[in-house]
């Protein structure tokens, strides 16, 4: 395409670390064959400096380091047609954009790539009852014999998920060849949805009474907030493994850790927390059987420029007129984290 028929872009956002690791190895280069590029990161610091050269700005790429006020300041540029966000949620920002009729497309869909494989891993780990093995074996006279474990394996044994969005389908396909029984809980999924994905909808109370793992993938929304309880926590299985990859606002922590001090057999792997990171006196720090990772299921490392990849598709997509897949609505904002 004639560099002068592009159309009008610009990378934007507070954090420009972010945006050099996001658009790295090739990815800006890539762009700036797709587009007319303005040739400075676009800040909310420099945003009065910069408004000048912007005003025939189209298009503008971004990622993580977005917030409300710096979009409803973008969105008054005049000729903005689309906002592309290379990361997950477009909750905390998105509405000004959406109010000016500005396309917003999320690469959260990329983002639940690497959240599903590693939720895959702890699932796999748990039925072979890893975790609660590497405690047990830490004790000097326990190796060399039959331990508690009693771990079901891999095979024939229930597994829970909770929510089914990106993420929860994605860990579904990705457990399909395991011969496991799948079951989900998540009110907005149609019956039909469920069985085209091989999932047995459930209750939220039966999920954690017949699971030998139970996987949150839960939005943070008001109706969630701390509604995974102490009554859940204490019907799982002896033996059985809580997962949050989700978010940490979900679970009424207090009542999952007095159930896991009650209860060495249970194991909770909790990549989020609520707050981020816990207080330095958090309970967590203490039971054996509550493992942390620092949020490390999404994109890290050479996962993130997947997330370029996805806004490049979908730029692709708008400029020749064809459907977007990761388009977000208002009435989306409604149920996603």
């Amino acid at each position: 395409m004639n560099a002068s028929n592009r159309m009008r872009a610009a990378l934007c956002g507070n954090q420009a670390w972010q945006l050099d690791r996001v658009f790295a190895r090739g990815r800006r280069a890539e762009l700036e064959t797709l587009v007319s590029l303005h040739p400075e990161y676009v800040s909310a610091a420099e945003l009065g400096r910069q408004a000048a050269s912007l005003q025939e700005v189209e298009v503008l790429f971004s990622t993580w380091g977005m917030d409300e006020g710096f979009a409803r300041a973008l969105a008054t540029l005049p000729r903005l047609k689309a906002f592309f966000y290379a990361a997950g949620s477009v909750q905390h920002f998105a509405r000004p954009l959406l109010d000016r009729d500005i396309t917003v497309v999320s690469a959260w869909a990329a983002n639940a790539v690497p959240v599903a494989q590693f939720t895959l891993a702890q699932i796999l780990l748990s039925l072979k009852g890893y975790f609660r093995n590497l405690r047990e074996v830490r004790q000097p006279g326990n190796r060399g014999r039959a331990l508690e474990t009693a771990a079901p394996g891999i095979f024939d044994e229930t597994v829970a998920l909770l929510g089914c969005g990106m993420v929860g389908r994605r860990v579904a396909d990705l457990l399909r060849p395991f011969g496991l029984d799948l079951v989900v809980h998540d009110p907005f999924l149609p019956e039909s949805d469920a069985a085209e994905l091989g999932l047995r909808k459930v209750s939220l109370a039966e999920a954690f009474s017949t699971s030998m793992v139970v996987s949150n993938h839960l939005a943070d929304l008001p109706p969630t907030r701390g509604m995974l309880d102490r009554g859940l926590f204490a019907s799982m299985r002896p033996g059985a493994t809580f997962i949050n990859t989700g978010r940490g606002a979900t679970v009424s922590e207090p009542d999952l850790a007095e159930v896991l001090r009650a209860r060495p057999d249970l194991t909770a792997l909790l990549d989020v927390t609520f707050p981020e990171p816990p207080a330095a006196d958090s309970l967590w720090y203490a039971l054996e059987n509550a493992h942390l990772s620092s949020h490390i299921a999404g994109s890290n490392g050479n996962e993130v420029v997947r997330l370029a990849d996805y806004c490049l598709e979908e730029f692709r997509a708008f400029r020749e007129g064809r459907p977007l897949k990761y388009r977000v609505s208002r009435e989306m904002l409604e149920k996603m984290a």
